[in-house]
């Protein structure tokens, strides 16, 4: 598929998230549809749960302090934000930014399957159990973080979250550890 045929493959997605009013409920309270950006055309692509304040504000994902954090690490593989994808499983910052329910994470799922369809990632890469437990329900994130799983034809590594590694010292290294295999596994595709 061509990247002009992606970009409106994309802008149609996100035309059906609003005409058939997903999440309608989350949307009203949401200042903004939180999509995704990047590289349309990227190897990697990167699913956190759902949006922020900052990322609400602003209609673009990891943009907070879980978002600096994300450069950061990306920097640290040589790669940045124009390199890869970045979305969210919902698209709209739930309230208070509680954890998104699970009837929201199922309302979006196919969109998130026809955007990484139209993407064409060879790496998924799940921040934090609430992505992960989308595509592998019974695993635990605390026992295959950093553990490459096979997802049809693409590989999925499980990472935390950012935002749980800033709040947790310990996670910190985990997650910088972990996230140094992007490169590796990129390297055997």
């Amino acid at each position: 598929m061509s990247t002009r045929t992606k970009q409106l493959e994309l802008e149609k997605l996100k035309v059906q998230i609003v005409i058939q009013g997903i999440c309608q409920d989350l949307a009203e309270t949401a200042t903004n549809l939180v999509f995704g950006s990047g590289d349309i055309d990227a190897k990697v692509c990167f699913i956190g749960e759902a949006p922020g304040k900052k990322e609400d504000l602003l209609g673009l994902p990891f943009v907070g302090a879980s978002g600096k954090f994300l450069d950061e690490m990306l920097a640290s593989v040589n790669l940045s934000r124009d390199k890869v994808y970045i979305t969210n499983i919902v698209k709209y910052r739930p309230p208070n930014n509680r954890d998104p329910l699970p009837q929201e994470k199922a309302a979006f799922m196919e969109v998130l399957n026809k955007q990484i369809e139209i993407i064409d990632p060879k790496l998924i890469v799940t921040l934090g159990r609430h992505s992960m437990n989308c595509f592998f329900p019974n695993l635990v994130i605390s026992s295959v973080h950093g553990k490459v799983q096979k997802l049809k034809n693409r590989l999925l590594l499980p990472l935390f979250h950012p935002a749980a590694a800033l709040y947790n010292g310990s996670l910190k290294k985990t997650l910088i550890s972990d996230f140094q295999q992007i490169p590796l596994i990129l390297n055997t595709i």
